[in-house]
């Protein structure tokens, strides 16, 4: 699979995801219900959620270790939005094709670092990567938004944190399935539950892709792990 084929791949998805989740015609801001929709709202309180996944706090223990797996699912839920504002951004030019969105995708500053070997994520790196984290909130909480340069800085960011473009496919396809189990599982009524017998979803789903990379089949691993929730 290419790289282009790659991104989209993963624009197809989020834009089913998407119009299961919100209805179709989310595109123009607004949810089924009439909610309106910020994805860079979005993007920035996801940014939020990373920083606590690192020990940032100077009154509490400082010397934890990064749990770099967590870190990776919390970068690929922002680039869930990442994508939803691209596809958002493209319908509002009448652009709906996704391999030409792929390619725009691709010919951004730094693709082309990204889709090199991964690198390994290092403590040493953690208040550099804080830094990166709050330019992508700034990026997207300002005035004079730029969809390139918050491409470029998530880029960045991703590769900081042990990402390159196949790991970070590895593991879309891998919350894209869970994003829809939650949803079939009534996420948004306040029905499901997150944390199962103790452990959250997300750690019950890196367990699953170590071994499965299937969209179905992670699915019903998923639903024979929720069946045993207490």
């Amino acid at each position: 699979m290419t790289n282009i084929q790659i991104l989209e791949n993963m624009l197809t998805l989020q834009q089913k995801l998407n119009d299961e989740t919100n209805g179709v015609g989310w595109e123009d801001g607004y949810t089924k219900e009439g909610k309106l929709i910020s994805f860079r709202r979005c993007i920035y309180m996801e940014c939020a959620e990373l920083i606590d996944s690192f020990a940032w706090k100077h009154w509490k223990n400082i010397s934890a270790p990064t749990n770099w797996d967590n870190v990776c699912i919390e970068i690929v839920d922002i680039w869930h939005f990442i994508l939803s504002l691209l596809l958002e951004e493209y319908k509002a030019k009448h652009i709906t094709d996704k391999n030409l969105i792929a390619q725009d995708l691709a010919s951004v500053s730094l693709f082309n670092d990204f889709c090199k070997e991964k690198s390994k994520p290092s403590e040493s790196d953690t208040y550099g990567i804080l830094n990166d984290i709050e330019l992508i909130i700034h990026k997207c909480s300002g005035f004079g938004f730029d969809l390139g340069e918050l491409l470029s800085a998530y880029f960045i960011l991703a590769m900081k944190c042990g990402l390159n473009l196949h790991q970070l496919y590895k593991i879309y396809i891998g919350k894209n399935v869970l994003n829809k189990f939650r949803q079939d599982h009534g996420y948004k009524e306040g029905t499901y539950k997150k944390i199962w017998n103790g452990v959250e979803d997300n750690e019950i789903l890196n367990q699953i892709l170590e071994n499965e990379l299937k969209f179905d089949l992670i699915y019903e691993k998923l639903e024979l792990a929720y069946k045993g929730v207490k």
